[in-house]
């Protein structure tokens, strides 16, 4: 029953997030909205992390199964990628760099 209550956490801050981009006309997936706001209520300690923490380790430790459909979708799209490579692969270095750079400056600043 545990683990039921708090995937229900977890699900309260998906489908919130949902209705959120739903009535305001967002741009941005409802998951990650919902997934903000769970952010923000452990930050602000309104959501203990023990709270959902059996079934975030869950998630964590099977994450890869998750990028299955991911892999499918690609799959799918192939003719489109197989047209369009070099412009993913530059894209993906681009952003890979960018993401490493910005991590590497929070963590200084850190120390």
């Amino acid at each position: 029953m545990k683990l039921l209550s708090q995937l229900g956490i977890i699900l309260f801050f998906f489908f919130i997030g949902e209705f959120i981009v739903f009535i305001l006309k967002l741009k941005i997936p409802g998951s990650i909205v919902g997934m903000l706001l769970l952010l923000i209520s452990l930050q602000l300690k309104i959501i203990k992390v023990e709270s959902i923490k059996e079934v975030s380790t869950f998630f964590i430790n099977n994450m890869l199964i998750l990028f299955i459909p991911l892999g499918v979708g690609l799959a799918a799209q192939w003719d489109l990628i197989s047209k369009e490579w070099l412009t993913i692969i530059v894209s993906i270095f681009i952003s890979t760099f960018i993401v490493l750079s910005v991590v590497a400056l929070i963590i200084n600043k850190k120390k």
